[in-house]
This record gives C-alpha cells, sequence and structure tokens, in this order.
C-alpha cells in the first residue's frame, strides 16, 4: 500500500524502511545497552539476526515486544487480562483509554489483542515531547507508534491536528488496523480521568460527513486501565506538588524517561483493561440539530461514564 507522503513525517516505519532502521539502532550505544539488559545471555549478533528477520512491524512487537511483556508480568505482576466480549476480533477500533503509564498502556493492550485473537495490534499515538533521544524515536516508529506534534504555534498546531485526524481515519479505513490514543494529554497525575473536548475535535479534522459521520468512521471503544499499584504513584506526586508550590514549574529533561523506567520496572499487583460497546450506536441517538459545543461535551461525557464503568476496584482503592 502507498501511504501519502503528507504522513511521511508522523507514521511509523514501512517494512521496506525496517532493514535501515534496524542498522541504525543496532549501531546505537544506548539501545545496544538495553538489549544487552533484556538479554544478557543472547549474543548480539544474534539478536541483530533476528530483528533483520523481522519482515514487518508486526513481526517485530511478536518477536521481541510480546516475549518481553510476558516476562515483565510474569516478573512484576499478578497478572494481566482484558474483558474484550463486546467487540469483532475481526472489526478496526480506535481506543480511546485513561492514561496511567506511558510506555505500558499501549504496549500490554497490543499484547492482550494478540491474546484475544486480533490478527492484528495497534497504531500508538504518542507525544513528540517522550522522543528526544533519535534512538527511541526510531524504536517507537517501528513499534507502530505515530507522532503527536506539540509545542508549536497555532497555525502549525490547527495544521498537524489535521494531519494527524487524516492520518488516524487512513489508519482505520486503509490500512485496516486499529489505533490507540489517550483520551487526554498526558497522564491524569491525579487519577481524574476526563476526556479532552479538544481530542474529540481532532479527531474530526479527518474524515467525510458531519462531525457523528467522521467520529463514527474511527469506530471509538472507551477502554478503562486499572492497574492494582502505580509504580509511579509517587513521581506523579511528587509533580503535582511542585506545579501547587510554583505554577510555573517544568519538568526536567529526564523526568518523562524516568516514570518510563519507573513505570516498566515496578511492581503493578493486578492489571485489567476493560472494553467498553463501540460508541457508534450511542452516536446515532443524539439529535442532530444539537450544538457544537455541546456536542462535543456529550460524546466526551460518554465516552468518560464508559471508562469509570470499566474501572475494576482493589482493596487498596
Amino acid at each position: 500500500m502507498k501511504i501519502p507522503e503528507q504522513f511521511d513525517p508522523i507514521r511509523p516505519f514501512e517494512p521496506d524502511e525496517l532493514p535501515d532502521v534496524f542498522d541504525r539502532l543496532l549501531q546505537n550505544e544506548q539501545f545496544s545497552s538495553v538489549l544487552a539488559y533484556l538479554y544478557p545471555d543472547v549474543p548480539k549478533e544474534a539478536l541483530a539476526a533476528k530483528m533483520h528477520a523481522c519482515k514487518d512491524n508486526l513481526d517485530f512487537q511478536k518477536t521481541f515486544c510480546y516475549g518481553f511483556l510476558v516476562q515483565l508480568l510474569a516478573r512484576l505482576s499478578k497478572g494481566c487480562d482484558i474483558d474484550i466480549a463486546s467487540l469483532d476480533t475481526d472489526s478496526r477500533y480506535t481506543f480511546i483509554s485513561n492514561h496511567r503509564d506511558i510506555v505500558l498502556d499501549s504496549a500490554l493492550l497490543d499484547k492482550l489483542l494478540i491474546d484475544a485473537g486480533f490478527n492484528t495490534t495497534c497504531e500508538i499515538a504518542i507525544g513528540d515531547n517522550l522522543l528526544k533521544l533519535p534512538w527511541v524515536k526510531d524504536l517507537v516508529r517501528v513499534n507502530k507508534s505515530f507522532i503527536v506534534e506539540r509545542a508549536l504555534s497555532m497555525r502549525e498546531m490547527l495544521m498537524a491536528s489535521k494531519r494527524l485526524s487524516e492520518y488516524m481515519h487512513f489508519v482505520i479505513a486503509e490500512k485496516n488496523d486499529n489505533v490507540w490514543i489517550a483520551q487526554r494529554e498526558g497522564r491524569a497525575k491525579d487519577s481524574n480521568d476526563r476526556t479532552q473536548e479538544a481530542i474529540l475535535k481532532m479527531m474530526v479534522m479527518g474524515g467525510e460527513g458531519s462531525i457523528i459521520d467522521r467520529l463514527k468512521q474511527l469506530h471509538l471503544v472507551p477502554l478503562a486501565i486499572s492497574y492494582e499499584y502505580d509504580p509511579c504513584d509517587y513521581l506523579k506526586a511528587a509533580e503535582l506538588q511542585a506545579r501547587r508550590d510554583n505554577p510555573s514549574w517544568q519538568k526536567g529533561p529526564m523526568d518523562d524517561v524516568t516514570s518510563m523506567q519507573t513505570g516498566i520496572m515496578g511492581y503493578k499487583g493486578h492489571i485489567h483493561y476493560q472494553c467498553a460497546d463501540c460508541i457508534d450506536s450511542y452516536l446515532d441517538t443524539i439529535p442532530a440539530d444539537t450544538p457544537k459545543t455541546e456536542l462535543f461535551r456529550l460524546i466526551a461525557d460518554h465516552i468518560d461514564q464508559q471508562i469509570f464503568a470499566g474501572y475494576r476496584l482493589y482493596p487498596n482503592n
């Protein structure tokens, strides 16, 4: 499939691009150190050969990411499961979820979709603020991530949002793949999970027809993610305290890296993913004359209620 060039700056790498990207990653000292840590008993040459044997991004996920997540869950959790009974494994969806962990929210969803019988995973929306290191940017684009551009001027933001929306529609309609996106920009540090209307407004910048038509083309599925323990809870609390004490406080250059490492390597207890019904049917019930300002609020509220209803409560809650 020919991907329109307008998506080149944000899309995941295509299969024919992977060999060069693999070479670039393997030549990077930091990435090589990560490989040595994850696979201490496997020679780098063997890992390189295994990488180059991957024919596409999904193959890379199944070969490397899936096994890593199985081992991670065995060591650092009580288990991870998903209720996906309301969905059709042959259909494609945009999963819109609460956001707890920078890396694992989407990574575990990919594993769970494979376990549930989907023949593909998700393309993952990730903010460019997390991609300061070139090798990390390469790796996430191998891992089916597309880039959400931030820190832009108003005009640039409008153009970037339109391209992002058009790409999401392209993934669902043309690439026949799923999408994962958080319900808000960044993690909810205080666990107050509310869908930002701006996310929905971005989604309707692409597609065709009315606002309702455009949202239905994405087949939105509210997804509740519940961790029994959040390894980053103290980091989130410290950030909230810092912002309260100093409204102009800014995160340091390594803060997100620390959160990623802590979230991955910390103990998580049990993890549950609860998929609500796709909201297409709900969208059909909204009166056609609903004002735009009220329309986005209604849809955001519905998504929130579905996520709230899907929470798994643990004894420590």
